[in-house]
């Protein structure tokens, strides 16, 4: 269900990549894409458009479980090796970079792929039958 209200002519589309690293809305590209830290608004307060019919899933988080603790796990065993800092410094620096990296990542690939959808309208359980 697309919000059929068109684009005023002086509003340009945010790219995929603009939407997901400034939490632009999808249509209109004003900054209203997330109520809290990486929770989506209900609604568009500038344009109106419906963020509720799109469907971003868990998608973001598992690829981010992987890519994120690959990097905070490789950074931890290569300053284990070179600087073997008491246990209390690991959890005083790898704590904080896990947070912030997963709240982050998260916002930025949520808004990216709610983007993707807007753009390519898709629908979850659709089929598009274009030839």
């Amino acid at each position: 269900m697309t919000d059929p209200t068109p684009l005023p002519p002086t509003e340009v589309m945010p790219s995929v990549v603009q939407a997901g690293l400034r939490g632009l809305c999808p249509r209109c590209g004003k900054p209203t894409l997330f109520a809290k830290a990486i929770k989506f608004a209900d609604r568009c307060s500038a344009c109106g458009l419906d963020f509720t019919q799109f469907n971003v899933g868990d998608g973001p988080a598992a690829f981010l479980t992987l890519i994120l603790g690959t990097i905070v796990v490789i950074g931890a065993i290569m300053l284990e090796l070179t600087l073997h800092p008491p246990l209390w410094l690991h959890m005083l620096i790898w704590i904080p970079v896990t947070l912030a990296g997963v709240i982050w990542s998260l916002r930025l690939a949520k808004g990216a792929l709610m983007s993707a959808e807007f753009r390519n309208a898709a629908r979850e359980g659709r089929i598009d039958p274009r030839p």
